[in-house]
């Protein structure tokens, strides 16, 4: 069984998409239910206004609480058929009613905020294996041009154990050149370091600065 602190780990609620989902409003939460297995068992849901998601599955002709899908050393098809569509009701809520909420620091706000209110583009996070990993890309062609990333300073070459929200540009190589100072700019971290760099959104380079290396990042992903 998926741990539900996972599927719900580094992300947010949306509490207007609960409604259209099918949830309904009670109280200081909202409840769902619906049935695994052709009926033979009924699972409700419940998500509060903190976004704290709950799930208990009940014997739908006895209306017992059924907990065998929880215990991990529990087999057989049958658990694990229950187990199987337990899971995928989580999954399919989480995917529907909460977004990704992994880049905390005010810089990554503004960015993220940026890019939806001048370009339409919402973050992307394409690696299941690296969920502190995303990227914007435009809608004409799908290149990339930014990518977005939480990182251990120590990484970038700091002396510093700290994590930070970093910044994957694309640039021309001869301003990539004058650029990189190790201090405000760094080499593209797993990109090409000829055509991209990093910038750290701790505040050390200016957002009105960063926000115009992002429109010319956008730019030279047109070619």
């Amino acid at each position: 069984m998926a741990e539900m602190d996972a599927l719900f780990k580094r992300r947010k609620l949306m509490p207007e998409r609960l409604l259209p989902f099918g949830f309904v409003e009670k109280g200081n939460a909202w409840s769902w239910s619906t049935r695994l297995l052709d009926g033979q068992f009924e699972m409700t849901v419940t998500v509060t206004r903190e976004g704290k998601v709950s799930a208990e599955v009940f014997d739908a002709s006895s209306g017992e609480l059924y907990v065998l899908h929880r215990i991990h050393d529990a087999t057989g098809p049958f658990v694990g058929a229950v187990r199987e569509g337990f899971d995928a009701v989580l999954a399919s809520i989480s995917k529907a009613c909460f977004e990704p909420d992994v880049f905390k620091s005010p810089g990554a706000r503004q960015l993220i905020q940026y890019a939806r209110e001048k370009y339409g583009d919402e973050l992307q996070f394409l690696w299941e294996r690296f969920p502190d990993n995303a990227i914007f890309r435009r809608k004409d062609n799908q290149k990339w041009y930014a990518a977005l990333l939480v990182l251990q300073k120590r990484k970038l070459g700091l002396d510093d154990d700290g994590v930070v929200d970093i910044l994957d540009l694309r640039g021309r190589p001869e301003d990539i050149v004058a650029l990189v100072d190790g201090a405000k700019y760094f080499p593209g971290f797993h990109m090409n370091k000829k055509y991209w760099f990093t910038i750290c959104l701790d505040g050390s380079v200016p957002m009105a600065e960063v926000l115009s290396r992002v429109d010319e990042s956008y730019a030279l992903a047109r070619k």
